[in-house]
């Protein structure tokens, strides 16, 4: 698999040309297909792709991980460019996604008119999926380990109200290969030790050779606190060190102080994905 960064909150010092976003986009080649995983909440990542020679037309689909804009609200501009590829998401009631805290509100969801203007470019989720060959779209995660301090600010709201966010819109996506699975988070709402145990549960037996996406540990992200104390970030650490994970590929929403405290419990097991990077897996 050959993975790129196509836009997350930080940039390769040596490619200052691409922007930056609060947001997170990655495409991947694997076995044959092109994949488009996340859009971001712009059209930085189609902008980003072409300067990194990367055609957004030849993309044979994408995986929209939830609900928030900053990863999906990209894809308007992904339907102008390509005319082709299906675009999954996991199938949901609909409701308005916030971010609340200390007096602030923002609306933090899908933008409504993606889902009424591209409805035949859609298809919604309910249960695990096959989408290609080996490709596969997870719709129940696992609820071993507590989900991720920070979801606290995020909400949602319907008819009935505001209520802390469930995070049923998020999906998990896992790419089998001959050699090995890759797991994609997306932000990991449902917690990334969750999803890296309902991969295990699922493919059991196989080796896992990288979890790619945002562990979402950032407490305030425009602080960018961690959520939770040092001690709650290195005991994700020292649990993810115990699973088979040859590498794990992270940015946006971990945040850098998390990722530090990370970094001192996995060494060379975790690096940072920014803007710009590809990777072979």
């Amino acid at each position: 698999m050959k993975l790129t960064a196509l836009v997350d909150n930080t940039r390769l010092d040596s490619r200052p040309e691409l922007a930056v976003e609060r947001g997170l986009s990655f495409h991947v080649e694997t076995m044959g297909s092109q994949i488009l995983f996340d859009t971001g909440s712009s059209s930085t990542f189609c902008e980003n792709a072409a300067l990194m020679n990367i055609s957004i037309q030849d993309v044979d689909l994408a995986v929209i991980s939830h609900r928030h804009h900053d990863h999906c609200n990209g894809t308007t501009h992904f339907i102008e460019r390509n005319s082709k590829a299906k675009i999954y998401l996991k199938d949901c009631e609909d409701k308005n996604y916030l971010f609340k805290a200390f007096g602030f509100k923002n609306d933090v969801g899908i933008n409504k008119e993606l889902l009424k203007n591209a409805s035949e470019r859609l298809i919604f989720v309910e249960h695990t999926t096959e989408i290609l060959p080996n490709i596969f779209i997870i719709t129940e995660i696992s609820d071993k380990y507590e989900k991720p301090k920070g979801n606290r600010y995020l909400y949602t709201q319907s008819e009935n109200g505001y209520k802390n966010d469930t995070f049923d819109h998020e999906l998990l996506l896992v790419v089998k290969e001959s050699d090995g699975l890759i797991v994609f988070t997306g932000c990991a709402h449902s917690g990334v030790l969750n999803m890296v145990e309902t991969a295990i549960e699922l493919f059991p037996n196989h080796r896992i050779k990288a979890v790619v996406g945002g562990f979402h540990l950032v407490g305030l992200p425009l602080l960018n606190s961690i959520g939770g104390t040092k001690q709650d970030i290195q005991a994700i650490g020292q649990a993810l060190s115990h699973y088979p994970i040859d590498k794990l590929y992270t940015g946006h929403c971990t945040g850098m102080k998390a990722f530090g405290l990370l970094k001192e419990v996995l060494g060379d097991r975790l690096e940072h994905l920014p803007t710009g990077r590809s990777v072979l897996i």
